[in-house]
């Protein structure tokens, strides 16, 4: 397991380093840059420097990708997107330099409405099938400020390696504040343990990839 990539999460102090994020014509684009404006060195992290996670507000819509490096500091990568709100995450793992994943709000075109506020619904159906695939995501309590193990059942399929790893998940607030990325707490198992320090509702995101190709699962949880 990457460790660094996953404690770099729990990180609350001051970013040393800043990004910029910017939709045009179907084009999105990342400016990373530290205090003296110089862009950082990054690390590369589960077979990337670049990890890139923007979600529409109201949490609907949900996507993962890795924008490529043009030059010191600035990744591109080409992305449609509906007229709507979104909330983006810039996970990066820069070289001697202290650095947190926060939100960048994003707005493209007119959206509809605001979805400043979310009243999710925790999921009762625990089981979710997509691409043909069935995860099941075992019910347990979760509890704030201490260490939860999410854990699936891939229903005897054995995910392939994806990313340096058999799965990855994000894990969002309602509001789409608070981010955290988790990997599997080993080679051969579907489970992901964290800490979540405070109550409420949550939205997870699950990938894993089969025959070559990534399916996502999405639930809802609460912490109490």
């Amino acid at each position: 397991m990457d460790h660094q990539a996953e404690h770099r999460h729990d990180f609350h102090g001051e970013s040393e380093v800043t990004a910029n994020v910017v939709y045009e014509e179907g084009v999105i684009t990342i400016e990373l840059k530290d205090k003296q404006d110089n862009a950082p060195e990054l690390e590369i992290s589960h077979e990337k420097e670049i990890h890139f996670i923007i979600v529409s507000s109201d949490l609907q819509e949900y996507y993962h990708k890795h924008p490529k490096k043009q030059s010191d500091g600035i990744y591109t990568m080409k992305m449609e997107l509906t007229d709507n709100e979104y909330k983006a995450f810039v996970d990066i793992a820069p070289t001697k330099l202290s650095y947190k994943v926060s939100p960048i709000n994003l707005q493209v075109g007119t959206p509809a409405k605001s979805h400043s506020l979310n009243d999710l619904t925790v999921d009762k159906e625990r089981s979710q099938t997509v691409d043909g695939h069935t995860v099941e995501l075992n019910a347990t309590t979760f509890l704030a400020g201490e260490e939860m193990s999410i854990q699936f059942d891939t229903k005897g399929e054995i995910p392939e390696p994806y990313l340096g790893a058999l799965g990855h998940v994000i894990i969002l607030d309602k509001d789409a504040e608070k981010f955290i990325h988790v990997h599997p707490v080993s080679e051969n198992q579907t489970k992901f343990d964290t800490v979540i320090t405070e109550v409420g509702k949550y939205k997870l995101w699950a990938e894993f990839q089969f025959n070559g190709k990534v399916s996502v699962f999405s639930f809802v949880i609460e912490v109490k």
